[in-house]
Parts: C-alpha cells; sequence; structure tokens
C-alpha cells in the first residue's frame, strides 16, 4: 500500500532546502577550503568574515569553530518597523509587506514609477537563468544599509529565524525579543491570510485569485491545506447550486411551464 503524501512540499522539506540560504560566517580557526556541490567554498581564516550556506554555517556554529553573522531583517530594530508595517501601515492592512528586490531590480526607495525587472545571470557554458531562493543574497550581513531603505523579510525568513534562534541564539541581538517578534509577525500574517477568503469565492469559480506577493515559503505551506479546501468547499457549493437549478428547470419543463426565452437567457449568461 503506497503512503499518501500532502500535495505540495512539505514542511521539512522546505526547511531543507533553507538550508541552502548563503549567510555570512566569522571564522574562529584557520579551515581549508572545500569542494561543494553548490560551488567551491574559499578558507576560513580568521578574522575575515566568509560567507556559506546555512547547513555548512550551523555544523561549524555546533561544533564552536564559528560564529553567525545575523541578517539586517533579524534585529529587533528592523523586526519592530516589519511589524508595524503589517499592522498599521495603511497600504499594507490587506497586504503583506513587500520582499526584498531581486538582484538587479531598484531598491523600494528608488522604483517610484520604474517597473521592477531582474538581471539575469550566465552559467559557465553560457547558458541563461534567473536566481531564485534559496540562492540569492538575502540573508548575509551587511555593513551598510541604505537610508530610507526599510527592511524586508525573506521568503525562507520563518525557517532562517528558527533555525538561527535554536542553534545561534548567542549571535543574536536580545534574542528573546527577536523570538516574540517573530511569532507576533507569524500571527498577524497568518491572520491576513485566513482573512482573505472573501476573494476566494471568485477564485473557486476562476473568477479571481488570492494575492500572495511577499509570502514567504513556510508560510505557503502551511496555509496550502487551508485555502485548498476553502476552494474545494465553495466549488462543491456551487456545483450542487448548478445541479440544483438544472433539476428545477427539468422540473418546469416537465410541468409545462418553462419558457424557450428563459433557456436562451439562461445560455447566455452561462
Amino acid at each position: 500500500m503506497a503512503f499518501p503524501l500532502p500535495r505540495g512540499i512539505t514542511p521539512p522539506e522546505i526547511s531543507f532546502l533553507a538550508e541552502m540560504e548563503m549567510v555570512t560566517i566569522l571564522p574562529r580557526q584557520r579551515l581549508e577550503g572545500l569542494e561543494l556541490l553548490g560551488g567551491p567554498v574559499e578558507p576560513l581564516l580568521p578574522p575575515r568574515r566568509a560567507t556559506l550556506p546555512l547547513w555548512l554555517a550551523l555544523l561549524l556554529k555546533r561544533q564552536r569553530r564559528a560564529n553567525i553573522l545575523p541578517p539586517p531583517w533579524l534585529h529587533p530594530e528592523s523586526l519592530s518597523l516589519i511589524l508595524d508595517i503589517e499592522t498599521q501601515h495603511q497600504d499594507y492592512q490587506n497586504a503583506f509587506s513587500p520582499p526584498p528586490p531581486l538582484p538587479g531590480q531598484p531598491s523600494l526607495s528608488e522604483r517610484g514609477h520604474q517597473r521592477p525587472v531582474a538581471t539575469p545571470r550566465y552559467t559557465p557554458d553560457g547558458q541563461r537563468y534567473y536566481p531564485s531562493s534559496p540562492f540569492l543574497p538575502q540573508n548575509v550581513a551587511q555593513d551598510h544599509v541604505p537610508a530610507g531603505e526599510p527592511p524586508a523579510l525573506p521568503f525562507h525568513w520563518l525557517e532562517m529565524g528558527t533555525m538561527l534562534l535554536d542553534v545561534a541564539s548567542d549571535d543574536l541581538v536580545e534574542p528573546n525579543t527577536v523570538r516574540r517578534l517573530l511569532k507576533e509577525l507569524r500571527e498577524v500574517r497568518t491572520a491576513k491570510i485566513r482573512s482573505g477568503t472573501d476573494v476566494l469565492d471568485a477564485a473557486a469559480t476562476g473568477g479571481g485569485g488570492v494575492a500572495l506577493t511577499g509570502v514567504g515559503a513556510m508560510e505557503i505551506a502551511e496555509g496550502r491545506g487551508f485555502i485548498a479546501g476553502v476552494v474545494d468547499g465553495l466549488r462543491r457549493i456551487g456545483a450542487s447550486k448548478e445541479q440544483a437549478r438544472r433539476e428545477q428547470m427539468a422540473e418546469d419543463m416537465a410541468n409545462g411551464a418553462y419558457d424557450a426565452t428563459q433557456d436562451d437567457e439562461d445560455d447566455m449568461e452561462f
């Protein structure tokens, strides 16, 4: 008997993919370079910073060979500002805070009326591609943050925050405050996803959709079951209403009370 798997990617699989995110570390020991599937890793020479995949950074942290520098958005001030945008900004009462720009896109303060356009990259054999998360530098430490540029949550913000709090909480600024703000952000954004059921009726009939711009990977995985269940329920309700209308139409035709012009109007509406 086959084991029934849930639809879509599962939360453990999303956490596994999030471990490919690039983070900044401060090595405490000299280590030789490594040849990984994702590319070579340069030798670690303290106190020079290095950029590594999250899984390798967590391994070195557990072995006390490196410290992890938190990304700019994982500071109490940045999380508080994002929470204020999510809860108090009028433009985001029913939407989510904007995601970070893709490579080559103008920043939020520079966009204006420009249309964001991502910059392609090229493989060693010359093939063009557009990188996506987790292969974007959205979680590396920054020495300088542009003035007027609000912080933004990356695609794997929930997984990144959880893993860094579990393994490298001593490297974070005020970890208890960060944990509380992440919990509040998760609750606020989950409530927004669940409150968007007013547009699911139109989505069930093909007349609309649910805007998920700025939603993280784990949030999509957690809300997929709820949204899909609501859409399927609305689709069944619509099918039952259509079946009842057809039965009523057939009954009227059998009783001789059905007008031919009404059939034409129904066909035109359909």
